[in-house]
């Protein structure tokens, strides 16, 4: 595209190429124009040859071929705030400073608008792991709540987020990475159960419960783009078919051109509990309703293990590929709702590493932890006799990759030098109790000492 003024605040635009650039142009003009001229960006076409066409918000942001020849100039009226200059020295080729459409970070100028892209010019938009949780969750405190969220609730917010963003976890997230390897923009989806209809035969929802920009890297369509995979792989993969959101108004447009419809029937309430009366007994107690009372008993995760060691007695523990502050671990993990302590030790060790026991259930140890920082709750496990096993069962056992990566028999002395000092004292505690065939109590397994 080439422009030449004819005076009078007129100019000739002559169009080359597949693409009316010039329509383009004029209908962001148009866009800058309803969102009240703002005055923050602008448009760059370079002279001469292959010419780079960048804008601030992003609209414009590929190579323009030189032009072979002409294809007719057309005397247009240009509008106000949007009228191309002569650039010095360059015989009339136009250089065009723009207004934008948009809003942005004013510390922005043109030659950083590019940003992210991957090699066909769109955001490199990519799943989001359980890494990538804090990260999620500052975004929506810094640039989604009305009010930020202390570091205790961005920590609680991490670890609660953290396992869901698995594949066997309820939410589903997109981000674009910025060039300074922080998060330029997320969308994060919490897919829940509904009845089905047959609008929904999988009877599955999801809930679009953040969608966020870093200030200085918006106006570029990341926000489109991490939405627009979110909601592809939700109903593409997940066969999510109902889709709800809250909108604020700037970006109310985007989800209505990606198929979003207000619903005036749609309601929301948030409501908290009024303290119920407490009732006082003859005798002075006061006695709470039990929901109430519930609420005031302290809470605990609870998990069990077994103790496997070779025929010379020597402990086996498999080492961990997603817990750096407890390497090496005893077969088990963290009981599920409904389960109980031996039955969730059968199931854990059937699951990472193969083998099947029977039982009788022989209790070795009780471990006990007060919650600290990193966790809320106080933890309760039993570690139970899982046998000796021969050489053969050990060389048979078959790990689950995402949790372990190795099985490893030593003497116990020699674990010593492989485990924090709390792991192998507790380490150390099973096997005496093995030894002796005196259960072990073991008090001390706090979230402070991991």
């Amino acid at each position: 595209m080439a422009a030449r003024a004819t005076g009078g605040r007129r100019w000739n635009v002559t169009v080359h190429g597949p693409r009316d650039i010039w329509k383009e142009i004029q209908d962001l003009a148009d866009r800058w124009r309803a969102a009240g001229g703002p005055d923050d960006h602008h448009l760059v076409l370079e002279p001469v040859g292959g010419r780079p066409a960048t804008s601030a918000c992003g609209r414009l942001s590929w190579r323009l071929p030189a032009p072979a020849r002409s294809t007719g100039e057309h005397p247009r009226d240009l509008p106000r705030h949007f009228r191309p200059r002569p650039a010095p020295g360059q015989d009339g080729t136009a250089r065009i400073d723009r207004r934008s459409l948009v809003n942005a970070d004013p510390t922005l100028t043109a030659a950083a608008t590019a940003g992210p892209q991957d090699t066909a010019g769109r955001p490199p938009v990519r799943a989001a792991t359980p890494a990538d949780a804090e990260a999620v969750v500052r975004m929506r405190s810094e640039h989604v709540l009305s009010k930020p969220l202390d570091e205790d609730w961005i920590r609680r917010c991490t670890y609660e987020l953290a396992p869901r963003l698995t594949p066997s976890g309820d939410a589903r997230a997109f981000v674009i990475d910025a060039p300074d390897g922080t998060m330029a923009a997320c969308a994060l989806g919490l897919i829940h159960p509904v009845l089905p209809a047959p609008a929904y035969s999988h009877g599955l929802a999801a809930r679009v419960q953040v969608v966020a920009t870093h200030p200085g890297l918006r106006r570029r369509g990341y926000a489109r783009a991490v939405v627009s995979a979110l909601l592809d792989h939700l109903a593409g993969v997940e066969h999510v078919t109902l889709f709800e959101l809250n909108a604020s108004v700037e970006a109310a447009p985007l989800y209505r051109e990606l198929g979003f419809a207000g619903n005036p029937a749609l309601m929301r309430m948030t409501r908290l509990e009024e303290p119920t009366a407490a009732s006082t007994a003859e005798n002075g107690t006061t006695w709470l309703p039990q929901q109430q009372y519930a609420e005031t008993v302290p809470k605990a995760t609870a998990f069990a293990c077994l103790y496997f060691t070779d025929e010379e007695d020597q402990p086996l523990q498999l080492h961990s590929v997603y817990s750096p502050a407890h390497p090496w671990q005893l077969v088990g993990g963290t009981m599920d709702e409904g389960e109980r302590p031996w039955d969730t030790a059968v199931r854990e060790c059937r699951e990472e590493t193969g083998l099947t026991v029977s039982g009788p259930p022989r209790l070795l140890a009780t471990v006990y932890g007060l919650p600290g920082a990193e966790w809320p709750y106080s933890t309760i496990g039993m570690v139970f006799d899982g046998g000796r096993l021969t050489a053969a069962q050990i060389r048979g056992i078959t790990l689950d990759p995402r949790e372990h990566d190795e099985v490893r028999v030593l003497p116990l002395t020699r674990w010593k030098a492989l485990m924090p000092p709390h792991d192998f004292a507790r380490l150390s505690a099973v096997a005496e109790a093995r030894r002796t065939g005196a259960a072990a109590y073991f008090g001390t397994w706090d979230w402070d000492h991991a």
